[in-house]
């Protein structure tokens, strides 16, 4: 015939306690509880199991054969509680969680890498999911939860996200020993008939280039299309023409092979943070996310000079 218990996890932790310690004092120090309410813990757990848990010898509490059993199915709840209590801990500190990030080519070779190590660095328990992928599919990622946090390029093909904007100024890679590098600044009629590395026909940094060199009269010599910026600046360090980048690609300017100038009229590239409208962020998406944005727009053009460049819009 079975026997009906009522065991609380408090009188188990209280008998896990006294095998660990020892003694009663060592136990209720442990616990953070009085010595007469950790005796009472342990009287009722003896009478919900209804055998004696420990013996006195010499002034010690010695376990049971049966307290021997006991314990060792004890402890793996009583541990596993104890890292249920350190995770909650971890995550109200923000110590731990899940980071996922998707993100546009552009930065996720170098920028992103920094910004999320950067974030990671007191939070050695958390773990991190990133990947970079078009822009698109970052919406269908966000949009579909696989991600929490999208940052990709406009335009935008749902209504269902929280959305930030930000407006990247671009300028043009060039070869180190080109000779428009003798112009501070580059603009159609001096790039004119220049061998240009350009994104695909669709992308918009490529549309505002055409409108730019047309609005000028002068001939955009489009020689290589490749579909991400890292391939326009590769193709630009091979000395096989100049290119319209963002400030992402731009990174490694110091490595001898290229260089870069403004361009006028300024083309922007118009980036977005997004997150679902349908699902709040967790704490850990809420910290990145402050940061993220916080960052980019230390390096984004503020809408007033924007607004002064209506070619962009």
């Amino acid at each position: 015939m079975m026997c009906e218990m009522s065991l609380r996890f408090r009188q188990l932790q209280a008998f896990h306690a006294i095998i660990e310690t020892g003694t009663v004092t060592a136990a209720a120090a442990q616990l953070g509880i009085s010595q007469p309410g950790l005796s009472n813990l342990l009287a009722q757990l003896e009478r919900e199991v209804r055998f004696r848990l420990f013996e006195r010898q010499r002034g010690r509490l010695v376990p049971t054969p049966e307290a021997e059993v006991l314990y060792r199915e004890v402890e793996t709840v009583v541990r596993g509680l104890d890292h249920v209590a350190q995770a909650v801990t971890d995550l109200q500190n923000k110590q731990a969680g899940q980071l996922q990030i998707a993100s546009q080519h552009s930065i996720s070779f170098g920028y992103m890498p920094r910004l999320i190590a950067r974030f990671a660095a007191d939070r050695p328990d958390m773990a991190i999911t990133f990947q970079s992928q078009y822009s698109s599919k970052i919406q269908e990622w966000v949009a579909s939860g696989l991600f929490e946090i999208g940052v990709c390029e406009r335009p935008l093909l749902h209504d269902a996200f929280n959305v930030h904007a930000f407006h990247i100024e671009t300028r043009i890679a060039l070869p180190l020993d080109h000779p428009l590098t003798v112009y501070d600044v580059l603009t159609p009629e001096i790039l004119d008939n220049t061998p240009f590395i350009v994104m695909g026909p669709d992308h918009m940094t490529h549309r505002r280039l055409r409108a730019a060199f047309a609005e000028a009269g002068a001939t955009l010599n489009a020689r290589v299309h490749s579909h991400l910026f890292r391939n326009l600046l590769g193709f630009v360090r091979e000395g096989m023409g100049v290119a319209l980048l963002d400030p992402f690609a731009l990174e490694e300017e110091g490595d001898g092979r290229f260089t870069s100038r403004p361009f006028a009229p300024r083309i922007l590239m118009d980036m977005v943070v997004i997150t679902s409208k349908a699902r709040p962020l967790s704490t850990v998406g809420r910290a990145f996310l402050d940061l993220l944005l916080d960052d980019l727009g230390k390096i984004a053009v503020k809408d007033s000079v924007r607004q002064a460049n209506p070619s962009n819009a």
